[in-house]
């Protein structure tokens, strides 16, 4: 009986590597495609990269002009997703996003309601300026990021199958912005921060988008095979070692849990969910790497941009100057150290 189980082990885990190897490949497709569009970037194009591989949902946050409303829609074609696009700004109300419903009169005078869907309904939907719009616009988005379906008039309305929400934020210091609720930012499963590109990336913007002839991204996968990659991504075995330092990570993050550094300047920390974005990320970044398994050092690389929205300093450290990104720098350095 121990020979038969044995054997289907071995099975099982020559098709996942055979699996593996596959996505592997498309991955780097995938890759190069985007890299046809987007010069540079590669931290932020791999970021926003593992949080729909590993089935999630990503907020990248960056001034204006930085390409990241293109990023989402290239990465919309190159992974054959249906999309669209929102541009969220004041008078947004939510049925402008999830729909409403209409009433309708037959020939022989019957009315009924009718529902027309909104932009929600969509494989890939981008929020591009998402913090432009008021809260109550931006609840909006809250079950169907979490619970892949909205409720309208009391009546539930799932969405298409996979559901990604890549959203873009100007930084809360410019004129009309306003915070995204601490409840939605938990529903993204990696904070994304775009920066300027380096001097040579730039260039290559300069003499590649200003002439007659612009790149233009193709397909490589399809709806379908995404959803097998992510699959495959939760189906990687993560060691004991991997799974503490992510219970090690996300609980020295929180007041009250023994790390003195941590208590004075943390108001409130990251949830279950940071620990179990960690999870899924850190396979997809071995995935991503061509590993087939992840290790301590993914979990340090993904810290920042898994926690940092999940995340509240007190005010006697805001009046220190320090940030977010300082704090967990110094609990990575504790967790290496």
């Amino acid at each position: 009986m121990s020979v038969m189980k044995g054997a289907t082990d071995a099975t099982d885990e020559k098709a996942i590597v055979a699996a593996a190897e596959n996505a592997l490949a498309e991955i780097a497709l995938v890759r190069a495609e985007v890299g046809k569009v987007i010069f540079g970037q590669e931290t932020v194009v791999e970021q926003t990269l593992l949080a729909v591989l590993s089935g999630g949902h990503a907020l990248l946050v960056g001034v204006p002009g930085l390409a990241k409303t293109k990023l989402v829609a290239t990465l919309g074609t190159v992974l054959g997703l249906d999309s669209s696009r929102v541009q969220f700004t004041p008078d947004l109300m939510p049925s402008d996003i999830l729909g409403s419903e209409v009433m309708d009169q037959d020939a022989a005078g019957h009315r009924s309601f009718r529902f027309i869907p909104g932009p929600i309904f969509t494989q890939l939907l981008m929020a591009d300026e998402i913090n432009r719009a008021s809260p109550r616009t931006q609840s909006a988005l809250l079950q169907a990021m979490q619970e892949y379906h909205i409720t309208v008039a009391g009546a539930r309305k799932d969405l298409p199958q996979p559901f990604h929400v890549l959203a873009t934020q100007n930084p809360l210091e410019q004129e009309g912005t306003y915070p995204l609720p601490e409840a939605q930012l938990d529903r993204f499963l990696m904070q994304v921060d775009v920066g300027y590109p380096e001097l040579a990336a730039e260039r290559q913007i300069l003499l590649e988008t200003t002439g007659t002839a612009e790149a233009t991204a193709r397909p490589v996968i399809d709806a379908a095979r995404l959803q097998q990659i992510q699959s495959l991504i939760r189906q990687m075995p993560v060691g004991e070692k991997v799974v503490d330092a992510i219970l090690d990570l996300v609980r020295s993050a929180r007041p009250g849990n023994g790390n003195a550094a941590t208590d004075k300047n943390v108001a409130w920390g990251p949830g279950p969910r940071a620990g179990q974005a960690l999870m899924l990320c850190a396979r997809a970044r071995a995935l991503y790497d061509g590993r087939l398994a992840p290790s301590i050092d993914d979990i340090m690389a993904l810290a920042e941009p898994v926690l940092q929205h999940r995340m509240a300093l007190t005010f006697a450290a805001r009046a220190e100057g320090m940030t977010v990104r300082d704090v967990i720098a110094g609990l990575v350095k504790q967790a290496k150290g």
